[in-house]
């Protein structure tokens, strides 16, 4: 099952008329806006001052003051957060309820909550095979 891209287009707060995946991949690669990511993390469910320590992972806090478009690799790790989050809220239909599993530890991630392992390619690929099982009825 294919994540929606306008989906995570909306999270990420880009046009109305990004719709696909290849639109989504020419935004990161021109630039998403800051505020993208702003959006992300305030849809994470991460709160209080680990919202700010999630968000200085992706750019550092100097870096991020001076900013106002998101370097290549730091768009990559920001649509990739946007990505998991949208495929929680596809599994539990419930934004109340997907924000609860990103910021759960979960064993199948060696206890890290989702969200924070979704900052690493191959940590991302793992959350989406938990929800993709979960969503499937397979044993998670």
């Amino acid at each position: 099952m294919a994540i929606p891209a306008d989906r995570v287009a909306r999270i990420l707060g880009l046009r109305p008329h990004i719709r696909s995946v290849a639109d989504i991949a020419e935004a990161v690669e021109s630039g998403l806006p800051k505020h993208s990511l702003e959006r992300v993390v305030e849809r994470s469910g991460i709160e209080g001052p680990a919202r700010l320590k999630l968000m200085h992972r992706v750019v550092p806090a100097a870096t991020y003051k001076r900013r106002h478009r998101l370097k290549l690799v730091e768009g990559e790790r920001t649509e990739r957060l946007a990505r998991v989050i949208a495929l929680a809220e596809m599994l539990w239909d419930d934004e109340a309820e997907a924000r609860r599993f990103l910021v759960t530890p979960h064993p199948e991630l060696g206890r890290k909550k989702p969200i924070e392992a979704a900052l690493t390619e191959l940590g991302a690929r793992q959350v989406e095979d938990v929800v993709m099982r979960a969503l499937y009825g397979l044993p998670v």
